[in-house]
């Protein structure tokens, strides 16, 4: 009996540690450094003129208009380029006015707004896979943009409008549709690829089938739950629960599990990071608070750059760089202690389980419909 036990326990370890490096398994051709630096060289320019301006608080704001809208960008010829490139920024700037706009609003509100943004991303699916990708960016950013627009709101020392907020997310998106003019008149006219190439580029149709359908709804449910329990309950950092839960989830229906490990596990990691790093300013004041806020940018900064290039060499890591920058920039202009910590931790860990539960409950729901489905004599 001892020696039949003690020989499963090596093999369940060894199932644990293959099943982790897989996780971690680093791909070919490893990280593309050139993205991630032509990427760094706009941020510091954003960075540069915030800093100037003296207005950081819309930072956050800014680097995600410009990253998600290179991200987004189709490629083709520059007419369509341009059109589906402002496309993107007038309803980024939609859900940015929304999300700061309500920031105020009761609960109830801020849930059926989530839940409504959230099921349209995931039944955009309709209108062709990159449409599909094109709204979960948003719907990532909404998320984002809610947990900011309530930090922001009780942050004694800090003052936001909603109107700069948004002209800050059009301005970092114009600054990638500037870019692509200069290389246009540098490279001449013609077709360009698209910037990041394993974007999906798929703009077919597509039926919107049952389990389509339940799982966006799950997918939209989860996200309204996690915002009626942060905002409804008023937990300290509760927002933190639905922007874990949004970098947790897988976004299709299809995806594999070791995608839906990898999510799981940086925005785990993210999270926890960006926790301790905002211990740092802990008792401080003046002028060494505001230097250490600085450096935090510039940090946030830093893993943006890492996730961008990272982001088909590991999974994992690339979801953590992103969640950490992102958290960092969203709860800078809060004081922070030991006791903000560990809720911020907590929420994170919540929001992780619920990303968990819709995952368990979409495969039983796949694993339902294989069964039903008729097959052919």
């Amino acid at each position: 009996m001892a020696s039949s036990g003690g020989g499963r326990q090596p093999t369940q370890a060894g199932r644990f540690e293959n099943r982790l490096s897989k996780v971690f398994e680093l791909l070919p051709p490893g990280p593309n450094w050139p993205r991630g630096v032509m990427f760094l060289d706009l941020a510091l320019v954003v960075l540069i003129v915030f800093w100037a301006i003296g207005h950081e608080v819309y930072l956050l704001s800014a680097l995600f208009g410009l990253l998600f809208t290179w991200v987004g960008d189709p490629g083709g010829g520059y007419g369509r380029r341009v059109s589906h490139m402002a496309a993107f920024v007038l309803l980024g700037s939609g859900l940015t006015a929304l999300a700061f706009g309500m920031a105020g609003a009761a609960w109830g509100w801020l849930v059926l707004v989530a839940f409504a943004v959230t099921l349209l991303a995931g039944l955009a699916v309709a209108f062709g896979v990159r449409r599909f990708a094109a709204g979960l960016l948003l719907n990532t950013w909404f998320v984002i943009a809610l947990g900011l627009a309530f930090s922001l709101q009780h942050a004694a020392r800090v003052t936001s409008h909603t109107w700069a907020q948004v002209l800050a997310w059009a301005g970092g998106s114009a600054l990638w549709i500037v870019v692509t003019f200069i290389g246009r008149l540098v490279r001449g006219r013609g077709e360009r690829p698209q910037p990041i190439g394993e974007m999906p580029g798929d703009t077919s149709r597509r039926k919107l089938t049952g389990p389509l359908i339940m799982f966006a709804v799950i997918r939209a449910v989860t996200i309204a739950g996690t915002v009626a329990l942060a905002f409804g309950l008023d937990l300290s950092h509760g927002y933190w629960m639905p922007i874990a839960a949004i970098a947790a989830m897988k976004p299709g229906l299809e995806q594999a599990t070791l995608a839906s490990a990898q999510r799981l596990v940086g925005a785990l990691i993210g999270a926890v990071a960006a926790a301790l790093l905002l211990l740092v300013p802990t008792g401080l004041d003046g002028f060494r608070m505001v230097v250490t806020e600085r450096g935090f940018e510039v940090v946030a900064l830093v893993l943006f750059t890492h996730g961008v290039a990272i982001r088909y060499w590991n999974y994992a890591l690339y979801t953590a760089a992103i969640a950490a920058g992102a958290l960092i920039l969203v709860d800078l202009p809060q004081p922070s202690d030991y006791a903000a910590e560990g809720y911020r931790v907590l929420w994170t860990l919540c929001g992780v389980g619920f990303a968990l539960l819709v995952m368990l409950l979409a495969g039983l729901l796949a694993k339902r419909t294989a069964r039903t489905a008729p097959h052919p004599d």
